[in-house]
């Protein structure tokens, strides 16, 4: 029965987030028309908005991993760019810089 309240909220509100408030809206409607008692709906929505929480949850951690990833492999390249560029630019400036001028001492 749970599965079936949250297809139908879900189809009804285009898979968008669903706040415990639209649960009990929804669920409300059903006590009215004697689908199901007020506790059962009380405890249907606390049910759901516990589910959408830990679903949140779990998609929120996947979804950092996956940044972090891309993000890590992101600085791997752009440190090796560094590094490259740091040495072009050593050698640049060792064949640019004039050697020290040196000191005439009688």
């Amino acid at each position: 029965m749970i599965d079936a309240i949250k297809k139908t909220l879900l189809a009804g509100v285009g898979a968008a987030v669903v706040t415990k408030e639209k649960v009990e809206a929804v669920l409300q409607d059903f006590v009215r028309q004697g689908k199901v008692t007020a506790e059962e709906a009380r405890a249907t929505a606390e049910k759901i908005a516990d589910q959408g929480r830990h679903e949140f949850e779990e998609t929120s951690a996947r979804l950092s991993g996956k940044i972090d990833e891309v993000f890590a492999r992101f600085n791997r390249s752009t440190q090796a760019r560094i590094d490259a560029l740091e040495l072009r630019v050593r050698a640049l400036e060792e064949k640019t810089t004039p050697p020290p001028a040196a000191d005439s001492q009688p």
